[in-house]
């Protein structure tokens, strides 16, 4: 009893709160002598831990929690945002989480002159992302667009503007992307220009892709290959995956066009 007086009367004199844990820890943990009752005060091994750097350790737990999360987020952004391939969808104006689809731009066409959303105004545009050195799927997108453009023309007399945007500007300049066109077909609009101009862009859209950096500073660009139905408004009205053949989307265009004259 002395002794937590003694305790107490120190308590009174320097109200801290380590102070306080301290003298709780010595004061309620006792054990007997042996061969008595009475009650001796028996200081524990047991370290004392300090409520405030239990504290710092969990912020900082949080905290490197926290940038490796917004690295994560940072390095798959575009993947998060994309449309996943192949994916048909009546999208209008939303996707199905409900943000926007689309949106203005500012690119270069293969002449170097500057384009952006408002050159396209009052006409129906086919709108494909891709990229020269894709080996397969982006020459046959291409090729499908041309040959869609030839349908909608013969069979249902509807005029349509086809536009290649490129996901690798770095490679695709504008006379490389206009020898690329002029291979397959002349009356593609091709569009290039800085890479935050074409990254921003497609994040707009919703595209897909990425660097992949190879052996010897070359490198692979991963992309989906969606293409896009824009209204005379420069809305997105359709998105159309790579199963479509081009008599498929000749006629999907076509009924889409017929919605805006009933409506």
């Amino acid at each position: 009893m002395q002794t937590f007086r003694i305790f107490s009367n120190y308590w009174k004199n320097n109200r801290s709160a380590s102070s306080f844990n301290l003298i709780k820890r010595f004061c309620t943990k006792r054990s007997k002598k042996p061969g008595g009752q009475k009650l001796v005060p028996v200081q524990t091994s047991e370290p004392v831990a300090s409520t405030s750097w239990r504290s710092y350790y969990i912020l900082a737990g949080v905290g490197l929690g926290g940038f490796g999360g917004l690295a994560f987020f940072l390095k798959h952004n575009d993947e998060i945002r994309a449309i996943p391939k192949g994916q048909d969808v009546n999208c209008g104006r939303c996707s199905n989480d409900g943000s926007i689809i689309g949106g203005p731009f500012s690119l270069v066409d293969t002449e170097g002159r500057r384009v952006t959303e408002q050159n396209f105004l009052g006409n129906w545009v086919l709108l494909y992302f891709g990229h020269t050195s894709s080996p397969d799927v982006g020459p046959e997108e291409v090729q499908k667009m041309s040959k869609t453009i030839d349908i909608l023309g013969s069979k249902h007399g509807r005029k349509i503007i086809p536009v290649f945007v490129t996901l690798d500007p770095q490679r695709d300049t504008p006379s490389h992307l206009c020898a690329y066109i002029r291979e397959i077909d002349p009356r593609i609009v091709g569009l290039t220009g800085p890479v935050q101009s074409v990254r921003q862009m497609a994040q707009e859209y919703r595209v897909f892709f990425r660097k992949v950096d190879e052996e010897g500073g070359d490198y692979l660009v991963e992309s989906s290959h969606n293409m896009y139905l824009m209204n005379p408004k420069m809305e997105v009205v359709r998105c159309f995956g790579v199963e479509y053949n081009a008599e498929d989307l000749a006629e999907a265009i076509d009924t889409e066009g017929k919605k805006v004259r009933i409506s």
